[in-house]
């Protein structure tokens, strides 16, 4: 069993680095993130524009030395790439979380019709009574109903529930 992570919550790189370490340890290659590694993935995950020399200025390192490490981090797959992230009001429409139980065998061909659906934004296969959750976003209440008939309809499906977004009271990024 793991530890527990600090409980200091204003403590956020202390539990940024003990959740690399205790979760994620070695990655790709065996690239072991170290002290350094967590400090400049934490930098990034709070402005991945910053430039490599400012990054390199709040690490007290050589801009060289910041721009090798990121090569390693990304070769090595522990930094899968860089995004944009925009806000609920800025992409609008509606978001909801659909919940969704297959009949048994049936994953590769519910996926690929979910595949089909420009609603759909990410699907996560579950444990317990549904087996994916499917997070969308719909223009409008009415465009949000009828992807949820398109979802309800594909062969394999069993039932579904659908989960509306109201407000983001968390969002670490994720």
């Amino acid at each position: 069993m793991l530890p527990a992570p600090p409980a200091d919550p204003k403590r956020r790189y202390a539990r940024f680095v003990w959740t690399l370490r205790h979760f994620v340890g070695f990655i790709g290659d065996m690239t072991e993130i170290d002290r350094t590694d967590a400090r400049l993935i934490a930098l990034l995950s709070e402005n991945a524009r910053l430039p490599v020399a400012h990054l390199a200025q709040k690490l007290g390192l050589a801009r060289s030395t910041v721009q090798a490490r990121l090569d390693r981090l990304e070769r090595s797959g522990a930094i899968a790439g860089y995004t944009l992230r925009l806000s609920d009001r800025a992409r609008g429409g509606i978001a909801a979380t659909v919940l969704v139980q297959m009949e048994p065998a049936r994953q590769a061909a519910v996926l690929a019709g979910l595949r089909k659906l420009p609603e759909i934004e990410t699907v996560h296969t579950t444990s317990g009574r549904f087996d994916l959750a499917c997070r969308l976003r719909a223009r409008s209440t009415e465009d949000l109903d009828a992807a949820l008939d398109r979802i309800g309809a594909l062969a394999g499906v069993k039932a579904t529930e659908a989960l509306i977004h109201l407000s983001t009271r968390i969002d670490r990024g994720g």
